[in-house]
């Protein structure tokens, strides 16, 4: 049985292999192999965030009370990131590698800093405080996050 921590990280290491896949592709000039690992982890990243925000904080939320803190600071950074990832996938289509690197680049930089936060903060402070729903919860997360289930973004 997994813990949300182990759970949700191991979906940000399978989130990052396939963004990896992408940025080879784009850095090779293979514009249709780099299209379409995007592609995928654009939409594996989207179920995550959707995951997140259907399921997992507002269960944080009910139980803390806490809704101005490091929930609503994830929610924006979701926000922003799902900008950069929509302007990196324009840029793919138009086949313009600086740009996408560009915006590859700062995408990487805040997944990096994002999935730090969640993995020794939040995470940790979801698995103290539902611990009586995480028998309940991972599954529901895991339902959310697999490719064809979930609302996505």
């Amino acid at each position: 049985m997994h813990n949300i921590r182990e759970f949700m990280s191991d979906d940000h290491r399978r989130c990052d292999d396939v963004f990896a896949e992408a940025e080879q592709a784009a850095a090779a000039g293979d514009w249709a192999t780099a299209q379409a690992a995007f592609g995928r982890f654009h939409a594996a990243v989207l179920r995550h965030f959707g995951a997140e925000e259907s399921l997992l904080f507002p269960a944080f939320e009910e139980k803390t009370g806490m809704r101005m803190g490091p929930t609503q600071v994830m929610r924006g950074e979701h926000v922003q990131m799902r900008e950069l990832m929509d302007e990196a996938a324009a840029a793919l289509a138009a086949h313009d590698g600086e740009r996408y690197t560009g915006s590859a680049e700062t995408l990487l930089i805040m997944m990096q800093q994002h999935n730090m936060k969640e993995e020794n903060v939040l995470y940790p402070m979801c698995d103290q405080h539902l611990v009586e729903y995480v028998e309940s919860l991972v599954p529901r997360l895991q339902a959310e996050i697999s490719p064809g289930g979930g609302a996505g973004a």
